[in-house]
């Protein structure tokens, strides 16, 4: 009755300590080894934790996020930081400052994009040549709109349209505008047909129609809302994603300044129109509602060279207001680009190609990957695609059969890393990033991994077995069984498996390790024999992989 006793108290401390709600949520030895890199939205406070949840490395600043963050060749962290500015508030996504801060955390360079008529928001993008791009929100005074032609019942306080800066950074604060490119250069409108750059719109997919309102409210001032944008160096491309009106746009970046206001030059000889839209025909009047395929979508990116898709478009679809229900999914669409980057469309239709992405993942049920806002998906060498389910911190990466790999949930909130078994709801992170261990950043800098964010982290996780050089199971596997149990003299372990080289580790209730053997499981030997004869009576727990049982010495 007394081991009863004790057995049924521990039962529920157990419970207790093993209610895993943050860190390591999920490993399987198919994922990709890595580090993963992320900016918790309320904190200020970027992480880079290894495959196992393991704290690699952090980067400290002044500011939170505003919105994105990025590692560069040389270690450093190039990021975006909030400035509160009254012009333009939109619930966290205004940025206004820029970033870099060397491997061991000294701020380099510095550059402020904020004031009453402009301001970072969402998104920067490193170049291959060092300067950075910009997606920058600009006021629009409801007179200037009006006389380029918007319907003034469109019309609120102001109307917000956006531009994308190409910076030259130099010396530790400054900046030199070294290209620049914007939607209110680019406008038809077939409202007002005194005005320059009335049209039929459907006849003009290269530009962007003014009051096209999207999801917006009848008045609402941020009229696009561009949350992403990002560069292909061999089409010289740029790719901008519109979350109101649920388009992506692609420009072309051979332009000069000039060309790029203009509706000629460029190595394709269309200035600054757009190369390429996707997403919600309806916004250049072609198609209804049936075709919209983008909702409110975020983080389109082409994908690397090499990798599988290479070439093609992830995007990261939030679902909002989709058909059947709000629902996220990843999806890849096939572009219809030729070798000199050019698009074509279908014959006898002014609608870009595909009619839907050939590739998608969602969730059975589809509810149950969803977040409103933010978001992000990238590809990754082996063919998986690790995830970022923004609102609720959750990473997670698929293999190629759409099958999660591994799961890892944000720990750190608004006050700090929180304690396992905890929840918040200010874990929300814009996206992560995965990095190989060959990346040229890691080059000659200590990636020794910590302890895990949480506090509280649950002493035997995922990952025990990781670095003792022995496999790694999925948590998922049953992997053995013990018996007789409760014994007194000796018990045997019983594998489901001819596995080989498993780590046995035996713990008492205090956590301490009474036993352990790196080398038990050999050849085709499925179980083993161990003396408990000199073991005190009591509680004890034994893990062989990833999994866990509670043993009674008697």
């Amino acid at each position: 009755m007394k081991i009863t006793f004790l057995f049924s108290i521990f039962l529920i401390a157990l419970q207790a300590q093993a209610q895993q709600t943050v860190g390591l949520m999920q490993y399987k030895s198919s994922n990709l080894d890595g580090y993963v890199l992320f900016s918790p939205v309320s904190n200020d406070t970027t992480y880079l934790i290894d495959k196992c949840g393991k704290k690699v490395h952090q980067w400290s600043s002044a500011r939170k996020p505003g919105l994105s963050s990025y590692l560069l060749s040389d270690g450093s962290l190039l990021k975006t930081g909030a400035i509160p500015n009254p012009n333009f508030n939109s619930n966290g996504a205004t940025g206004g400052l820029i970033e870099k801060i060397d491997w061991n955390n000294n701020l380099v360079w510095s550059y402020r994009i904020s004031d009453s008529l402009h301001t970072q928001n969402h998104d920067i993008y490193p170049m291959p040549n060092g300067n950075i791009l910009v997606v920058v929100w600009v006021k629009i005074k409801p007179t200037v709109a009006i006389a380029a032609g918007r319907n003034p019942s469109l019309l609120g306080t102001s109307l917000w349209s956006a531009e994308i800066y190409e910076l030259q950074p130099s010396g530790t604060s400054n900046a030199t505008i070294v290209w620049q490119w914007k939607f209110w250069d680019h406008l038809i409108q077939d409202f007002d047909n005194t005005k320059s750059n009335y049209g039929v719109v459907a006849n003009h997919s290269e530009l962007l129609n003014l009051n096209f309102n999207g999801s917006n409210t009848a008045t609402s001032v941020d009229w696009l809302h561009v949350n992403a944008v990002t560069y292909n160096p061999t089409l010289d491309q740029i790719m901008i994603s519109s979350h109101n009106l649920s388009e992506i746009y692609i420009i072309d970046h051979s332009t000069t300044t000039a060309q790029a206001a203009m509706h000629a030059g460029g190595n394709h000889n269309k200035g600054g129109d757009f190369l390429y839209r996707w997403g919600n025909p309806q916004a250049y009047n072609h198609g209804i509602s049936t075709d919209q395929k983008l909702f409110q979508q975020h983080n389109p990116t082409w994908i690397p060279a090499g990798f599988k898709d290479a070439g093609n478009i992830m995007i990261f679809n939030n679902g909002v207001g989709r058909s059947g229900g709000n629902s996220a999914s990843v999806d890849i669409i096939a572009q219809p680009v030729d070798a000199n980057g050019d698009y074509t469309f279908p014959t006898g239709t002014n609608q870009f190609a595909p009619s839907a992405a050939y590739w998608s993942y969602s969730a059975n049920p589809p509810s149950s990957f969803f977040t409103p806002v933010m978001g992000g998906a990238q590809r990754q060498s082996n063919g998986n695609t690790i995830i970022c389910e923004a609102t609720s911190g959750n990473f997670f990466e698929i293999d190629s059969n759409k099958n999660t790999v591994w799961q890892y949930i944000n720990p750190v909130g608004s006050s700090g890393a929180i304690a396992q078994g905890s929840t918040s709801t200010t874990l929300g992170c814009f996206r992560c990033t995965l990095f190989e261990p060959n990346f040229a950043g890691f080059t000659g800098k200590s990636l020794i991994a910590s302890k895990p964010i949480e506090l509280n982290p649950l002493s035997l996780g995922i990952c025990d077995t990781l670095n003792s050089g022995v496999a790694v199971l999925d948590n998922t596997q049953k992997v053995f069984d013990i018996f007789p149990n409760p014994s007194n003299q000796t018990f045997t372990i019983q594998m489901f498996d001819n596995l080989t080289n498993h780590k046995i580790v035996l713990t008492d209730l205090l956590g301490r390790v009474v036993f352990q053997s790196d080398q038990v499981f050999l050849g085709n030997k499925n179980s083993a024999t161990i003396n408990i004869e000199n073991f005190p009576n009591g509680i004890y727990f034994i893990k062989v992989g990833n999994e866990t049982k509670k043993f009674i010495k008697q």
